[in-house]
């Protein structure tokens, strides 16, 4: 029987005991200053990844998948995540001993990549992204995933589409609700209904290729796919090797800490 104890992890076996107590370390991290000097873990490719780099002092650890991050601190193996907003509350929602500091870490905006020659896709697209801005359904979709309206309004396209232009291929990470996200076989989100209004608009039937977030760059430049979108943050960087549209929506990066 001891032996069979000895195995079963002291979370288990001591009900009530703190996390400290059972090798995961207390949080130390309450606010961006605390950042200095610490263990962040940030998803590959990411803004969070170029920011937790310039950190004083900071050891950053680099994860496939913001999930992967989360587990991790969780596990007590590094101290904060940074990670944008919106994925950062579907994480802290279903993780009760977790939680968002009050302080975001940047303001950013995100847009959609576009292979550097393209300028005409990137001209039409714009074109559309203005017109679904303007009749509000750009709106109606990021409330179908967020705030107490969400489930409430899906997209679904107009009857009797024009799709004479193709196939358009998207690429994206789908490990980054509300943006985009798995749901069985399918990949549902934000992103996923906005290109599908886009598509709408244009006369394009949408494809979706889903790859690690690092690789989203290089598929557009190499023409793999037409178009990246994946609560993708305009940078300098990004810009020397993609186009991109006119901004969609605004968002935060933010730090994720254990609650103890």
């Amino acid at each position: 029987m001891l032996k069979k104890l000895l195995g079963v992890s002291c979370a288990v076996i001591m009900l009530g005991a703190s996390l400290a107590s059972c090798g995961v370390p207390a949080n130390t991290v309450h606010s961006i200053d605390d950042l200095k000097g610490k263990t962040i873990g940030v998803q590959l490719g990411t803004t969070g990844d170029i920011y937790a780099e310039n950190v004083e002092d900071a050891k950053v650890e680099k994860y496939n998948k913001g999930a992967d991050a989360v587990q991790a601190l969780k596990q007590g193996k590094i101290d904060a995540v940074l990670i944008d907003s919106e994925p950062a509350k579907v994480f802290v929602k279903e993780n009760d001993d977790l939680e968002i500091l009050d302080e975001p870490f940047a303001e950013e905006e995100y847009a959609i990549a576009i292979k550097l020659d393209n300028t005409a896709l990137q001209a039409d697209i714009n074109k559309a992204l203005s017109e679904l801005k303007a009749d509000g359904t750009l709106d109606k979709i990021k409330n179908n995933y967020i705030g107490d309206e969400a489930g409430k309004s899906p997209y679904k396209s107009p009857e009797g589409v024009d799709r004479s232009k193709g196939k358009l291929v998207m690429a994206t990470n789908a490990e980054f609700p509300p943006y985009e996200s798995k749901n069985g076989d399918d990949i549902v989100g934000i992103d996923v209904d906005m290109m599908k209004a886009v598509c709408d608009k244009l006369g394009y039937e949408l494809t979706i290729d889903d790859m690690v977030f690092d690789s989203i760059i290089a598929a557009v430049s190499s023409g793999k796919a037409d178009v990246g979108v994946a609560g993708m943050t305009v940078t300098e960087d990004r810009q020397k090797n993609v186009l991109f549209s006119d901004p969609y929506t605004t968002s935060n990066q933010v730090i994720i800490v254990r609650k103890k």
